[in-house]
């Protein structure tokens, strides 16, 4: 549960300017382009019917978006002859789903030329995506935001939690875009859908202290499985479901399977090293609880140094600036 002194920091950072979430608003192209949200509903849901993988993808490219320079879009900018962009730092180049969020620019540029940014397209399509199931919005996204014209790798690793993180280490990397615990672990619960790289956790399972050592904390019988799939420390291809059996229905099984020890990555198995974070994990076993709470939480993090009004611009093609 939300403590009274951290969500009046939420807000007092926001105000302040931190979040520069003031700006956007529900139904921002009401009348610019009436139809933007209905046609990124409409191609996303296309899109989610031939790939039921992509609501983890879009959702986690939005995620990786706002955690570095804010949710501008500059994660789909391609890389330059001078410049390595965003999307080729080691952590983003198992990204994918760009061409879902090309196809919905090229239909809204046919209907509104100019008119609305990637940085909400892409903020859309992440709730229609994992909405797709549910076949009605899963949280409100107000829109108004502009699209960045920098990108650079280098920003990656200083911003983005990556899935080594202890607890403390995960907590001050959200503090530093406004969010507190509770959007922590609530954020966490993305993890639901999805799948993980072996060479992200198989440290769990062969080396983890250093010592060709498994980690303790990890359930031993999942680790056993673990092991079946993760046969070495290098294996960068396999991929194994973030949530065992449920990893393509949006639900609040993650925060189960937390509390039996099998988080899969070392950031996951954080959240219940901290007696306040673990006792949010446990009240969001309840999918009711986790629903409500996660489409606040996303509401925050869609927020997080946002540009508007004159900032940056609306890109003619998601994947390159204006000339």
């Amino acid at each position: 549960m939300k403590t009274p002194f951290l969500f009046v920091c939420v807000i007092v950072l926001c105000v302040t300017g931190f979040c520069q979430g003031g700006a956007l608003r529900k139904k921002f192209y009401k009348t610019s382009c009436p139809q933007a949200e209905d046609i990124v509903r409409r191609v996303t849901w296309s899109h989610v019917l031939s790939n039921p993988n992509l609501p983890a993808k879009l959702l986690r490219m939005h995620f990786h978006d706002c955690f570095v320079r804010g949710c501008d879009g500059s994660i789909l900018l391609n890389s330059t002859a001078t410049s390595t962009a965003e999307k080729d730092a080691i952590p983003n180049l198992t990204l994918s789903g760009f061409d879902t969020i090309d196809a919905i620019k090229s239909e809204l540029e046919n209907a509104c030329p100019g008119v609305v940014s990637c940085a909400d397209i892409l903020a859309l399509a992440a709730r229609d995506s994992v909405s797709f199931q549910f076949q009605k919005p899963m949280w409100e996204v107000l829109t108004g935001r502009r699209d960045g014209n920098v990108s650079l790798a280098s920003d990656v690793f200083s911003n983005l939690p990556s899935p080594f993180f202890d607890f403390s280490t995960l907590l001050k990397n959200f503090k530093n875009k406004g969010l507190n615990v509770h959007d922590l672990v609530v954020l966490s619960g993305g993890h639901t859908i999805g799948v993980g790289h072996c060479n992200l956790f198989s440290n769990r399972l062969y080396n983890f202290t250093g010592k060709g050592d498994q980690d303790p904390s990890l359930n031993s019988t999942y680790a056993t499985f673990l092991k079946t799939k993760c046969q070495s420390l290098s294996d960068a291809t396999t991929t194994v479901e973030l949530d065992p059996g449920s990893s393509l229905n949006f639900d609040s099984n993650y925060f189960v399977i937390l509390k039996e020890n099998k988080g899969l990555f070392q950031s996951d198995a954080a959240l219940i090293t901290d007696k306040i974070a673990r006792n949010i994990a446990g009240e969001l076993v309840d999918s009711g609880t986790f629903f409500v709470e996660f489409a606040q939480s996303m509401k925050r993090l869609g927020a997080v140094q946002v540009l508007t009004g004159t900032e940056g611009e609306i890109r003619n093609k998601c994947s390159v600036v204006n000339a």
